[in-house]
């Protein structure tokens, strides 16, 4: 065999391999292709590209297929603009829906003017660094740290930290995305339904006279929030007032007017009403270490 006839060969060879190649790929693309609903990049234009997870998926893009199956509404979306929602909605001609606005809700008030220390922190200046060493310092083995954590990771700007060393959330900015609940060593953070206007803003468990040695707005357990709400929506539990929202509808703002501490609050347009009886603090410079508390 001349060498031409060796080159002709191998040629048709390679032309015969890369056409039954070609043709086994153009079958097997067509068996095993997936069709993807072209909606679903326009939607996902529409959405902001936080990837924040409040709307319940795992970003913009598994949000927008969710939309276009049918499966969500586009108001559950709570970071983009509500007009551009109801643009989606007229797009896919779906309904818009109804999202229930929630919110992060701190369940603390101890800042450093009405909370003791027992020990001052020096170190990295973030709340998990110092709960990492005996605790962060704070008296209140369950208090806030007041390190900021919260604000850092906050990508909406919704939390500023007050003067007094605590997260302030501002619920018009606030998407529920849930950042500051995992970043918190405390676990202080959690998303609330704006309709749960009657809150504990107080996690510590230890006994009344010791919850107020420690903080001035501790709760104390004195029940009296317990004995002002209809039955079942307070409960105290391990020296804490807890509240059942399953009872939300009957949640009143009678239940904190006899709380002597303020521990128990009623948010109202964002603000957070303590009752009649609650101590008035006008102290505004941080407290001493104290050992002894």
């Amino acid at each position: 065999m001349d060498t031409i006839t060796g080159v002709m060969l191998a040629g048709g060879f390679m032309a015969v391999l890369g056409g039954g190649l070609a043709w086994m790929l153009a079958a097997a693309n067509k068996r095993l292709y997936v069709y993807e609903d072209p909606r679903i990049d326009q939607v996902a234009e529409l959405l902001p590209q936080s990837n924040c997870g409040a709307c319940g998926t795992a970003g913009c893009r598994n949000f927008a297929e969710n939309l276009v199956a049918g499966k969500l509404q586009p108001s559950g979306c709570t970071v983009n603009m509500p007009d551009m929602n109801t643009y989606i909605a007229g797009f896919l001609g779906v309904e818009l829906g109804a999202a229930d606005k929630r919110v992060a809700r701190l369940a603390c008030a101890g800042g450093r003017h009405v909370a003791c220390l027992r020990a001052h922190y020096d170190g990295l200046e973030t709340c998990r660094a110092a709960a990492t060493v005996a605790g962060g310092g704070k008296a209140c083995a369950w208090g806030c740290l007041g390190l900021g954590d919260c604000e850092s990771v906050c990508d909406f700007d919704a939390i500023a930290m007050n003067s007094f060393g605590l997260p302030v959330v501002d619920a018009a900015k606030c998407t529920a995305c849930g950042d500051c609940v995992e970043v918190c060593p405390k676990d202080l953070f959690s998303l609330q339904s704006i309709t749960h206007k009657l809150w504990v803003a107080c996690k510590n468990r230890a006994d009344g006279d010791t919850a107020e040695r420690q903080c001035e707005v501790a709760c104390t357990a004195c029940g009296r929030c317990v004995a002002d709400s209809a039955e079942g929506v307070v409960k105290l539990d391990h020296e804490l007032a807890v509240i059942d929202y399953g009872l939300n509808g009957l949640a009143a703002r009678k239940a904190i007017e006899r709380c002597p501490t303020g521990a128990v609050v009623w948010f109202e347009d964002d603000h957070a009403e303590k009752g009649r009886a609650a101590k008035k603090i006008v102290r505004i410079a941080p407290l001493p270490v104290a050992s002894e508390v």
